[in-house]
C-alpha cells in the first residue's frame, strides 16, 4: 500500500512543479481575432466551410418547426435568443428562415446544421437534436451588431450517450436559482445528465415525507457551521423540468451506506449503536454507516428511495456506495444489495460509485469509476459481466481540485488539474480490461467541502467543464490539444457575456475580440436571466480575483507564492488520497 501511495505523491509533486511553471510564472496569454466555425465547441464531427456565404438573421426571423411539441419547444426557445418569430408548423425552411425539422434518418442526438445565404436548416431525429443543433447555432452568432452566421455545413452526434456534471450540494447547499444556471452553461456544451449529491455527512437536501426530519433537521446545517437548507418536492420538480426543457436528466444520488452521518443525526435508531451523533460540519469521509439487518433500516431504504425515485422521471437513481470504511464486507453489501433491488423494482437503473463492484451487483447496475489509476480488477470484471461503467477518474474530471498551485480555490488531493490535463485522456483507454463498449459516457463531479458561492462554482468549473464536454461529445480523431487550446479561448467572450467567473489559465489564447458568440438577443430595459451574472449577495468578489493574477501580482513584488507542501497535498487532502489510494480496488472489509 505505502508503495501506491509514495508514487501517487511523487506524481502529484511533478504535476505540482508543472502546475508552478504555468501557473505563477506564465501571464495568461491574450489574443484578438474574429471567431470562425473552428472554433464551435464540442468540435464537430464534420466541418465544412462555406467561404464568401453568410447569412443574416433579420429582426423578426420566421421559425418552422416539425409540428410536434418538443420541436416547436425548441423553437421558441430559438425565438427567444434571436428575436424571432413564434414558430409555425412546416416541413420545409421558408425563404429568409430558419427551419427545425426531425428527421428519423438521423440517430439520437445526432443533428445537421447547415447556413447557406437563404437560411438556416437543423435536422435531427427528435428534439434533443435539433436542442443541441441550436447550442451550436448560437457559437456562430456575433455578440454586437447584425447578426450574421457564416456559410456552413455541420454533421455531428455524440462519442457517448452519458455526458454529464455533478454538483455536491449536500457539503454546502446552493439554491434552485444556481442550479439552473448550471444547467444552462452545462447544455450550452451538449452535456445531457445533472447528477445532483443529495446526501452526505454534514446535511440531507431533499424533503421526504414519509421521514421528515431528514429535512428540517439533518438539512439544517453544512460544511463549516453554515445553516444549510433543502430542496422541497416542488424545488426539486423545479430543477427536474429545467433541465428537461434543456435536454438534461437529473440524476439524483442519496449516498449510502456511508457518507449517512447527517441521516443518523435526525434518525439515530438507523445507527449500529443507535446513539444520536451530533450534526457534522467538517470535511473527513469514510467513519459513518447505517446498520443492516434492521427492519426499520430496510424501511428506510425502501421509502426513500421510493419516493426519490417517484419524483425523477429520468432513468438513473445513483445509490453512492463510496468510502463505507467502517463497515464488514457482509453488512456492506447487505445494504447495497437493498437498495440496488429497492431502484430496480421502481423501473429505474441503479448507479454506483465503483466501490459497489466489490459487492453483488444487480443486473443493470451502472459504476461510476473515481479512481486515480488505471487498475480497476472488480470494474473490468464487472464489464464482462455486461454492466457499464461512467468515466469520472479524480485526476482528471474532478472539477473541486484546484487549476495549479497558484490557485486559492479547490482542492489538491487528486490535483492540480488543468484544462489541458482534464482534456487529454480518452475514457475508452483509462481502464485496463474496460473496453469503449462498456463506457456509458463521462462525468465531471464538482464536490463542495471548499466551495460556499456560486461564483466558486463557476471559477472551478470553467473552463475545465467545456474539456471533459468535449471529451464526451466529438470523436476520438477530433481530440488534439493544440487545437482544442484555441476554441477554449474562443469562449471567453461569450462566458464574459453570460457574466461567468472562469478561470483565465495560462495556456489558452483567451479570445478578447468583440466578434463572439451571442448568448440571447436582448431587448432594451432586460436582462436575461440566462445571461445574468450571479446576485449580488453571492458576489463575492474578493474570494474570486482570477488567482493567475493574483500570483503575478505577487510575482512581481518580488514575493511568488509557494505551495503549502513539496508534493502539493494539505494535511487534509492528504489523509483523503492516502484513503483513496487504500480502498480504490477493494469492498470495505477487506484488508489492505
Amino acid at each position: 500500500m505505502w508503495g501506491r501511495w509514495a508514487l501517487s505523491a511523487m506524481a502529484t509533486g511533478m504535476r505540482t512543479a508543472a502546475s508552478l511553471r504555468a501557473g505563477v510564472l506564465t501571464r495568461p496569454q491574450e489574443v484578438r481575432r474574429a471567431l470562425t466555425v473552428a472554433d464551435v465547441l464540442p468540435a464537430p464531427a464534420s466541418v465544412l466551410a462555406l467561404p464568401g456565404v453568410a447569412f443574416t438573421i433579420p429582426d423578426g426571423v420566421r421559425i418552422v418547426t416539425t409540428d410536434e411539441p418538443q420541436a416547436v419547444r425548441v423553437g421558441a426557445h430559438l425565438a427567444t435568443l434571436i428575436g424571432g418569430s413564434a414558430p409555425r408548423p412546416g416541413d420545409q425552411r421558408p425563404p429568409g428562415g430558419i427551419a427545425l425539422l426531425v428527421d428519423a434518418a438521423y440517430e439520437p442526438e445526432e443533428y445537421a446544421l447547415d447556413i447557406d445565404r437563404d437560411g438556416v436548416s437543423i435536422r435531427a431525429s427528435g428534439a434533443a437534436g435539433l436542442f443541441w443543433g441550436v447550442q451550436t447555432l448560437r457559437q456562430l452568432l456575433p455578440v454586437r451588431g447584425p447578426l450574421v452566421v457564416p456559410g456552413v455545413r455541420i454533421a455531428d452526434r455524440p462519442r457517448f450517450g452519458y455526458r454529464g456534471v455533478m454538483l455536491d450540494v449536500a457539503r454546502h447547499f446552493f439554491d434552485v436559482a444556481t442550479v439552473q444556471r448550471i444547467i444552462d452553461l452545462a447544455s450550452r456544451y451538449k452535456l445531457n445528465h445533472l447528477h445532483l449529491h443529495l446526501s452526505d455527512d454534514q446535511g440531507w437536501r431533499i424533503a421526504i415525507d414519509s421521514w421528515p426530519r431528514l429535512a428540517t433537521h439533518a438539512g439544517a446545517t453544512e460544511v463549516g457551521g453554515g445553516r444549510g437548507g433543502y430542496y422541497t418536492p416542488r424545488d426539486y420538480a423545479q430543477i427536474v423540468a429545467y433541465a428537461q426543457e434543456r435536454f438534461m436528466t437529473v440524476v439524483p444520488e442519496i449516498d449510502l451506506p456511508g457518507h449517512t452521518n447527517a441521516a443518523l443525526a435526525a434518525y439515530p435508531e438507523l445507527a449500529y449503536d443507535c446513539v444520536v451523533p451530533r450534526r457534522y460540519t467538517g470535511t473527513t469521509v469514510g467513519w459513518s454507516a447505517l446498520c443492516p439487518g434492521r427492519e426499520l433500516t430496510a424501511k428506510f431504504l425502501t421509502d426513500v428511495l421510493g419516493e426519490v425515485a417517484a419524483m425523477t422521471p429520468g432513468p438513473y437513481l445513483h445509490v453512492g456506495g463510496d468510502e463505507a470504511l467502517t463497515m464488514s464486507a457482509h453488512d456492506y453489501a447487505t445494504i447495497v444489495a437493498q437498495a440496488q433491488q429497492i431502484v430496480a423494482a421502481h423501473g429505474k437503473v441503479p448507479v454506483g460509485w465503483h466501490e459497489l463492484a466489490g459487492a453483488p451487483l444487480g443486473s443493470t447496475t451502472v459504476l461510476q469509476f473515481w479512481g486515480v489509476t488505471p487498475w480497476a480488477r472488480r470494474v473490468a470484471e464487472a464489464t464482462k459481466a455486461g454492466h457499464r461503467v461512467i468515466m469520472s477518474p479524480a485526476d482528471r474530471t474532478y472539477l473541486d481540485q484546484r487549476h495549479n498551485l497558484a490557485s486559492r480555490v479547490g482542492r489538491t488531493w487528486a490535483g492540480p488539474i488543468s484544462a489541458e490535463r482534464a482534456y487529454a485522456w480518452d475514457p475508452a483507454r483509462y481502464l485496463a480490461g474496460v473496453p469503449e463498449s462498456a463506457i456509458l459516457g463521462v462525468e465531471a463531479p464538482l464536490w463542495t467541502e471548499k466551495v460556499s458561492t456560486v461564483n466558486q462554482i463557476e471559477y472551478l468549473m470553467f473552463p475545465r467543464l467545456a474539456s471533459i464536454a468535449e471529451i464526451g461529445w466529438s470523436p476520438l480523431a477530433t481530440h488534439d490539444w493544440s487545437a482544442f487550446r484555441h476554441r477554449l479561448g474562443a469562449q471567453a467572450p461569450a462566458w464574459e457575456a453570460l457574466g461567468v467567473h472562469f478561470a483565465r489559465v495560462p495556456g489558452v489564447p483567451w479570445v478578447a475580440s468583440p466578434s463572439a458568440p451571442a448568448l440571447v438577443r436582448q431587448r432594451p430595459g432586460r436582462r436575461s436571466p440566462e445571461v445574468a451574472g450571479p446576485s449580488s449577495d453571492t458576489d463575492q468578489a474578493a474570494d474570486h480575483v482570477p488567482d493567475e493574477v493574483v500570483g503575478e501580482a505577487e510575482r512581481q513584488r518580488g514575493k511568488e507564492p509557494v505551495p503549502p507542501e513539496e508534493t502539493g497535498l494539505t494535511e487534509v487532502d492528504a489523509v483523503h488520497r492516502q484513503s483513496h489510494d487504500q480502498h480504490q480496488d477493494r469492498v470495505p472489509g477487506e484488508q489492505a
